[in-house]
């Protein structure tokens, strides 16, 4: 991933301390050049309206993730309106505090992002803010968080997906509604016939399909113990998804696996779709989605460009209100690199269809963070939460884990249940509550919050 990219525009009035705010423009310039950004913008301060109009030009044809207007003093708000009322990015505003002697007041920074946030308010302008010191770890987290949605919104607005077939009956959780995630993220779905996806499969040649073959080997070390056949179909299959997803430009797929992979191909489409969504011969991870479920799909594209790893959609199956946990389960399609490394990872049958391939190993523990763009009611939402998966006995067959939630166990069936969410939930390892909750904020999505307060 490429570093983020942050254009760095400090506005000084010169009739304050103009020495004491250089210091802290040159503080605040070198903690993010050493925090690893990359940085655009001017290279001296704006001091006038016209100052900002200049530079409103110039970034006009930049790239950046977010717009970090550095308040080193006091300035009417023309300046900062004239930069973000052009902005391409997030805009985080900044202030920097000063020592209270009594005497002059030197910079009056904070009074310029108050006045400058009321402004953009009346202008109907989102921004963010924060008030410390260049060297303070909170105001750079917080900037990174903004800038890491900045580029996520960025991505999806020229962003496409496939979906595959269309979702089997009674499964109203996976409608499709592309209209919606156009006009919501800027996403463009493209759907594509399974007959398509068939007539590509079984053209891949024998010799493509040794060579994917001699890679899973270094992963699974029981593939010749499997039905070759329908092996051999499921190797075919993660080829034709791949190659489909690079001619049509798709970041993600979400497909109708099941019941025609097992009843026209002969296999299973499970162990194609974890490879795809870890990003198997060192391609790109191409999240997958199982049941043409391209809400899940687009959450687990959400989750990945965040976390920087791979993203997996699972069944909520079980859960144990006495020992605080859940059973996440899905067939056989998690990432491989979510396998607990004290266990080998084996391919397996599918447990109903009997059929290869699946993969089969425990998810590994670790803090985890967990998401849904939900239609539950009918409104788009954001379901978010953070858990940690257990280092427990695998609950089922396939890819499964045992998850404990912030939320207290019984409180999220009740909220599952009795709020109608889906059954299909995405999840990535790491922390990244926070950054769901302003990626929300910036595309006004309401949050079903899975902590001890539900709901925000």
């Amino acid at each position: 991933m490429k570093p983020l990219r942050i254009a760095f525009v400090p506005l000084v009035r010169t009739t304050f301390d103009v020495a004491f705010a250089n210091e802290m423009i040159a503080a605040a310039r070198q903690g993010l050049v050493d925090a690893g950004y990359d940085l655009v913008g001017p290279e001296g301060s704006v001091t006038s309206l016209a100052d900002a109009q200049q530079v409103r030009d110039d970034l006009a044809v930049a790239d950046y993730d977010v717009l970090l207007i550095f308040q080193a003093t006091f300035a009417d708000s023309t300046l900062v309106t004239a930069l973000a009322e052009a902005a391409q990015a997030p805009v985080f505003l900044w202030a920097v505090p000063e020592p209270w002697t009594g005497s002059r007041l030197r910079l009056n920074s904070l009074c310029g992002i108050n006045l400058a946030g009321h402004a953009l308010g009346l202008r109907g302008i989102k921004y963010a803010y924060g008030y410390g010191s260049p060297g303070d770890p909170s105001i750079l987290e917080a900037a990174q968080t903004l800038a890491s949605v900045g580029a996520l919104l960025k991505k999806l607005r020229s962003t496409r997906f496939g979906v595959i077939g269309e979702h089997p009956p009674g499964m109203d959780s996976c409608h499709l509604d592309p209209a919606t995630l156009k006009d919501k993220f800027g996403v463009t779905v493209e759907t594509i016939p399974l007959a398509e996806v068939f007539q590509r499969t079984r053209a891949v040649p024998d010799e493509r399909v040794m060579e994917i073959r001699g890679g899973l080997d270094q992963h699974l070390d029981n593939l010749a113990d499997l039905n070759p056949s329908a092996l051999k179909g499921t190797l075919q299959v993660y080829c034709a998804l791949r190659d489909l997803a690079e001619e049509k430009d798709l970041a993600g797929l979400a497909v109708r696996c099941w019941p025609e992979f097992f009843t026209e191909l002969g296999c299973a489409a499970c162990g194609a779709m974890s490879m795809l969504s870890d990003g198997f011969e060192h391609h790109l991870p191409i999240p997958c989605g199982c049941e043409a479920d391209i809400n899940g799909t687009l959450t687990q594209f959400i989750l990945q460009n965040l976390s920087n790893e791979p993203a997996f959609g699972t069944d909520i199956v079980g859960v144990d209100q006495a020992a605080d946990t859940i059973a996440l389960w899905h067939c056989g399609l998690a990432p491989l690199s979510m396998a607990d490394p004290t266990e080998q990872a084996k391919g397996t049958i599918h447990s109903n269809r009997q059929l290869p391939l699946l993969m089969d190993f425990t998810l590994k523990p670790g803090k985890v963070t967990i998401a849904r763009l939900s239609r539950a009611a009918g409104d788009l939402h954001f379901v978010i939460g953070e858990g940690e998966m257990l280092r427990e006995p695998k609950p089922f067959s396939g890819t499964a884990g045992t998850l404990r939630l912030t939320l207290p166990a019984a409180r999220f069936l009740d909220v599952l249940i009795n709020r109608g969410l889906e059954h299909h939930i995405s999840l990535t390892y790491g922390q990244y509550l926070q950054a769901l909750k302003v990626f929300a904020d910036w595309t006004d999505l309401p949050i079903v919050l899975l902590e001890q307060e539900v709901n925000r």
